[in-house]
């Protein structure tokens, strides 16, 4: 598979912190929060977990056919765990492996899933944005906790959602996605509307709270 970096976007990892929150600004006036997909028929789940005490990370790409979500390909990375852990930019501590992991795929996700955040963050570029940006594959943030934002309860049926709300800019939705369970926090990635987002997220979902491309990520980072 050929470099699946967009190269105009491409830019060191060897950073501090404060140059991270530099490049997050700066590239956060490139994500587009509206649809422009082209037809999806490969969606790919991504998840990161770490082994050694935190020394190696190591990432999952679980790629499925959409919509019937059966398996059509997988890959795992690992590589030095290079940045701190730092709330906020964690995209920099984990999306080197998740490329590493993407080069692997025999075939290109048209949409990915991202365990994490989207716009749904400080500097609005969590990273589901970051990945997707890089990338420049459509993308969706599906977080199974709050980062920043406010919210009212969704109803407690399945696909029942609310705005989440940061100083009265719509950043994502709070979504359940199985009835009486806690909802997860969507947002736009990249190229992705949120209604959109929320579609693909309640169509990757069975029987679960967490839809199947997350759950096969997991698995796959998790060991």
């Amino acid at each position: 598979m050929p470099s699946v970096q967009t190269s105009d976007l491409i830019h060191p990892w060897d950073v501090t912190p404060a140059e991270a929150r530099e490049i997050q600004q700066r590239l956060r006036e490139r994500v587009e929060c509206h649809d422009r997909l082209d037809p999806v028929r490969l969606v790919a789940g991504v998840d990161v977990g770490f082994e050694d005490g935190g020394r190696t990370t190591r990432a999952a790409v679980a790629l499925l056919h959409f919509p019937s979500l059966e398996p059509a390909g997988e890959a795992i990375a690992r590589q030095p765990t290079r940045f701190p852990y730092i709330p906020g930019l964690l995209s920099f501590r984990e999306i080197p492996a998740v490329l590493a992991a993407l080069e692997q795929l025999r075939q290109r996700p048209d949409l990915l899933l991202c365990d994490g955040q989207g716009i749904a963050h400080p500097r609005r570029l969590g990273i589901a944005s970051h990945l997707g940006l890089l990338t420049d594959t459509p993308s969706i943030g599906v977080a199974k906790t709050r980062l920043i934002g406010s919210h009212d309860e969704p109803s407690m049926e399945k696909g029942a959602w609310v705005p989440l709300l940061d100083r009265g800019e719509r950043i994502g939705a709070v979504l359940r996605t199985r009835t009486g369970v806690k909802p997860l926090f969507i947002s736009c990635g990249h190229r992705v509307g949120l209604e959109t987002a929320i579609h693909f997220v309640l169509a990757c979902t069975t029987r679960y709270r967490l839809p199947e491309t997350t759950r096969r990520a997991h698995r796959l980072a998790s060991g």
